[in-house]
């Protein structure tokens, strides 16, 4: 029994913070480590119970009289692009993607910063330097890649221009978007930051893996609306997973990930 205790991980919850989505809410997360052998099983096992990974830390909200942050995830398999985003799979067409170790290169983080100082100026990122972004691209106790969309290059000994990036956990059930930015300048691509959650969900759904999951989306929260462009999605309910029904219009909002990690203090 008391083997059996020692391997469960301990939980833990971070002071009370202004919540990034909600104007005027107080947010708590709660939090574990990921270390050892076990790390990928226990990764899954709470993200598919609404946990979200943080270099080696899973977090999820636990924040008092509010349920406003859910989790969402794509069935990759039953997913069938409509009109605007099959446009914007064909604009993006000639990129090419690749699946990198997770390493952090000075190139990623120069993209980085312009994507913050275009979309999240005042987030809680927009502080990063360069030992904080390799901290997030290569601390990870699970499989983890960096996916890099890259413009085709005229000179075949030298890699295309990268225009877009996404720190991605392979998990055995799907894949989970864990931050994804781009190019903020390239208003001649449309909608890079969707077309990176599309590849994700034709890519997905061709080797057999049932869901891409997007983290959280907070209903009330403008900036998290652009989730609810894809479906199927499913949410985290009490009763478990359970598809939204999808909504005859959403404001255009471009797709951002806003999924903050967890404070340090507890």
């Amino acid at each position: 029994m008391t083997d059996q205790l020692g391997r469960l991980p301990r939980f833990f919850i971070t002071a009370r913070a202004p919540c990034p989505y909600l104007r005027g809410r107080v947010e708590r997360k709660v939090f574990a480590e990921l270390k050892g052998p076990g790390a990928q099983q226990l990764c899954e096992s709470l993200g598919r119970i609404g946990f979200r990974r943080s270099q080696n830390v899973v977090y999820r909200p636990s924040c008092e009289g509010c349920q406003a942050c859910v989790s969402v995830r794509i069935v990759a398999r039953d997913f069938r692009p409509g009109a605007t985003q099959r446009r914007v799979l064909r604009r993006n067409a000639d990129l090419e993607v690749t699946a990198c170790d997770p390493w952090a290169t000075e190139e990623q983080f120069a993209l980085l910063k312009r994507y913050l100082a275009a979309r999240h100026p005042d987030g809680g990122m927009s502080t990063m330097d360069a030992y904080d972004f390799a901290d997030m691209i290569e601390t990870s106790p699970v499989d983890t890649v960096v996916v890099e969309y890259r413009e085709p290059s005229p000179d075949p000994s030298r890699p295309g221009r990268l225009v877009g990036a996404c720190l991605t956990d392979k998990q055995s059930d799907g894949l989970s978007m864990v931050y994804s930015f781009y190019d903020p300048d390239r208003r001649d691509r449309l909608g890079l930051g969707t077309f990176i959650i599309l590849d994700h969900v034709l890519r997905a759904a061709a080797v057999g893996l049932p869901y891409v999951y997007l983290g959280y989306w907070v209903e009330g929260s403008p900036s998290m609306d652009y989730k609810r462009r894809f479906h199927p999605l499913e949410a985290l309910t009490p009763q478990g997973w359970r598809l939204l029904p999808r909504l005859s219009s959403v404001p255009p909002h471009p797709a951002r990930n806003r999924d903050h990690m967890p404070g340090k203090s507890a």
